[in-house]
């Protein structure tokens, strides 16, 4: 339980350092320029949760000063209401949700009604239109040539405990609002993407005599069997062409960090500490990893002083 208590502590802990010391993370974010934007709602059927939403990704994104009313109007009219000259644009949408659902969205510029983009966005179903909205706002940013924001239309992989001894793990949007479960029965764990693409997860499940990491394809449904090791087995990052992964494992009932590939299947040693070191992550193009340690006596961040092949001390 304390290795477990320890990767969950590790998330907290996990700024990248050169050495094993306390560190302080200080965050600036240039705030320079933001546009001022107001929502025009043209559905038909008008819904506060669509324009929650919206309203959301637009703060969230950093770029915008969206104002909070939930103005109504009609969505094909280049006409711009007097309340709304102050503001410098106005992105107008129509939801439509049926047997699938459908969203159109306009963005004009507030002082004279002139029309800068138009798409329409579509989907079977309705489950999965929290990411219309965030594919529409990503886009509308990338028009008024801010930073990217393409995280928006990104997967959430996450675990869930149901009930004492088992765990779902799902899928979401960052907001939450779309949620699906993609494994269940028996206690898994420790979700990791297996691609940047996010076709695929790495998982540890409980079911079997070891703590097993499988790799399922979220598509398919196929499921493959990576590796199985007594104490502990999870997957804590990937290399960018998908061909190693990181592991933490405990076969002798300390953790330490393994990096595995997979082409070979083939184990390799990268810490050997008499204590616990879990949690690596590539760094400095894939050269090195950071872990978290308790080597100090309590969880900090280390970094590998040297390339990471000239730290493996055998494999397994």
């Amino acid at each position: 339980m304390r290795h477990f208590l320890l990767i969950i502590l590790s998330l907290n802990f996990f700024t990248l350092t050169l050495s094993a010391v306390d560190a302080t993370l200080k965050i600036e974010k240039d705030v320079e320029h933001r546009s001022r934007i107001a929502l025009m709602d043209g559905s038909a059927k008008q819904n506060t949760r669509v324009f929650n939403m919206f309203l959301s990704d637009l703060k969230i994104s950093g770029h915008f000063l969206p104002d909070s009313t939930h103005n109504k109007g009609d969505y094909d009219s280049n006409l711009i209401l007097p309340g709304l000259k102050s503001q410098e644009y106005v992105l107008k949408y129509n939801m439509n949700q049926g047997s699938g659902t459908k969203l159109l969205v306009r963005l004009l510029k507030a002082s004279d009604g002139t029309e800068l983009f138009k798409k329409s966005y579509s989907i079977p179903g309705t489950a999965k239109m929290p990411f219309l909205i965030h594919k529409a706002v990503s886009d509308v940013n990338n028009v008024l040539k801010y930073p990217s924001i393409s995280w928006l239309n990104r997967y959430v992989v996450y675990a869930v405990y149901t009930t004492p001894g088992r765990s779902e793990i799902r899928l979401a949007d960052y907001t939450f609002n779309y949620k699906k479960t993609i494994i269940k029965g028996g206690l898994n764990l420790f979700p990791k993407w297996a691609d940047a693409k996010q076709k695929s997860v790495y998982y540890t499940s409980y079911r079997e005599l070891v703590p097993t990491l499988y790799k399922l394809n979220i598509y398919t449904g196929s499921k493959q069997k990576i590796a199985s090791s007594e104490g502990m087995m999870v997957c804590s990052d990937v290399s960018k062409n998908g061909s190693k992964i990181l592991l933490t494992m405990a076969p002798q009932g300390q953790a330490d960090i393994y990096e595995m590939n997979l082409a070979s299947r083939a184990k390799t040693r990268v810490t050997n500490f008499k204590g616990i070191d879990v949690n690596g992550r590539y760094l400095d193009d894939e050269s090195r990893i950071a872990f978290i340690s308790n080597r100090l006596g309590y969880a900090n961040v280390f970094k590998e002083i040297h390339t990471l092949c000239s730290n493996f001390t055998g494999s397994l």
